[in-house]
């Protein structure tokens, strides 16, 4: 079946291959770009009239289960270490519900934002979620969106030196087990991979040395990615000096993480040669925002850090800390910041765009999706134009970051609709949030 989406207002690629009059996938895959009339012999036709067409967008960093504790009042006006720990014995009641409706409940959050390849960073285990991995592949598959899961770990809590209570902490064998077993059973290495697992060590505050040194050893024999925080706020740089004598990124490479197989939440605080380092090893970056402003962190260096090699993508980050799960939202939150402070002839609209899809591509060492062109996954997400905040807007593809676009017409992942109209396909999302806020109501009692 070769579908044409047809004549759209505006098309960004992602890289500098036209397609004025649309693309057609077949199967799972763009087979044209049209600059006319399609080559191909079409069976069906996707008007795109009023709509301007991106490839999906790519969400580096979040927290799914996050959604259950979304603007809770014990939370607000803390900064990173004082709100976790407001959150932590909250966060140590979740049970398997709570990561099934919070995963359902992010994901269709992204979806109507355009998103099509996302991951999660779940590190909060306990004898009531052993297997929250497993409820978010189950999730993720039925909902049909590209993931990469990460399989999280606390192993350092407060009776050790660490941040986190000791009841939300679990053994480092155990983690290691579960990891191994997890990628054995979701892992998939195959061209157009819709789940795959990676290894994610929660912070340097919050896992042992060992566990950050076993977790690489593990991800290299069984060739995943590996992912954590770093650099987020001074408080992490003043207790990796405290307890490991180094500042983060000395940590980093004590721990063998100084490699190309790392992505790292927020990436804040470098200095000019710390940045030299990340991107001569090949660390790629995930700037979260909306969750550095909120939480009050600081702002990541992104051009340095793109100049000195690191790939580098946008993520959302938990739903505690943005408080939303909208990624062509965050594109515009990463526009905005990075124009404050590099200025606003330094950062254009199609940087930000960028980030969102093939920088987040190459951070997860994807060259199947991330842009339009031949050959590429049909992922792809449509914006329609016809509401007010974009009324006579001069240029369209300016105007979806300018102007605020929050939903997507239409969105496609592997060549299947997930999105039509601004609604889910056969997704009820009055049951959805029926089913989010009695999870919430049970977690925060």
């Amino acid at each position: 079946m070769k579908t044409w989406i047809k004549n759209p207002a505006a098309t960004w690629t992602g890289n500098q291959t036209p397609a004025a009059n649309g693309i057609v996938v077949e199967g799972s895959v763009i087979t044209e770009l049209v600059n006319g009339e399609p080559v191909s012999t079409i069976d069906k036709i996707y008007d795109a009239g009023k709509c301007v067409l991106l490839p999906g967008l790519v969400n580096c960093h979040h927290h799914f289960y996050q959604t259950l504790t979304r603007a809770l009042p014990s939370a607000l006006n803390k900064e990173l270490f004082d709100w976790l720990a407001s959150l932590y014995p909250i966060w140590a009641n979740l049970d398997e519900e709570a990561i099934r409706a919070s995963t359902t409940t992010a994901v269709c959050e992204l979806l109507l934002s355009g998103c099509t390849t996302t991951t999660d960073h779940h590190y909060v285990f306990s004898d009531q979620t052993r297997n929250g991995i497993d409820i978010q592949a189950e999730v993720t598959e039925r909902l049909g969106i590209r993931a990469i899961l990460t399989r999280g770990s606390m192993s350092l809590g407060k009776s050790h030196g660490g941040l986190p209570p000791d009841e939300v902490v679990q053994n480092a064998d155990d983690i290691l087990k579960d990891s191994e077993r997890l990628i054995h059973r979701f892992h998939q290495t195959n061209e157009g991979a819709m789940l795959q697992i990676a290894l994610a060590p929660c912070s340097p505050f919050s896992v042992t040395t060992e566990l950050m040194r076993d977790s690489a050893i593990l991800a290299r024999k069984q060739g995943v990615l590996l992912h954590t925080h770093l650099a987020e706020t001074m408080d992490e740089h003043d207790f990796c000096l405290e307890k490991f004598g180094v500042r983060p990124v000395d940590y980093l490479e004590q721990v063998g993480w100084l490699a190309n197989d790392v992505w790292l939440a927020h990436g804040i605080h470098f200095d000019g040669q710390e940045m030299t380092r990340l991107g001569s090893a090949g660390v790629a970056i995930s700037h979260c925002p909306s969750s550095n402003m909120i939480l009050a962190s600081g702002i990541s260096p992104v051009k340095e850090l793109i100049k000195a090699g690191c790939a580098v993508g946008i993520g959302v980050d938990g739903s505690a800390s943005n408080d939303a799960s909208n990624l062509i939202q965050e594109i515009r939150q990463a526009f905005l910041i990075q124009r404050l402070k590099y200025g606003s002839a330094n950062v254009s609209h199609e940087d930000a765009l960028h980030l969102g899809t093939t920088g987040g591509a190459a951070l997860f060492h994807r060259q199947d999706f991330g842009e339009i062109a031949v050959g590429k996954q049909a992922d792809i997400a449509l914006f329609n134009l016809e509401e007010l905040r974009f009324s006579e807007a001069g240029d369209p593809i300016a105007a979806l970051v300018l102007c605020g676009a929050h939903r997507a017409e239409a969105v496609m992942v592997a060549g299947k609709w997930r999105v039509r109209e601004h609604q889910l396909i056969d997704i009820d999302l009055v049951q959805v949030m029926n089913d989010q806020k009695k999870a919430a109501l049970k977690l925060i009692g």
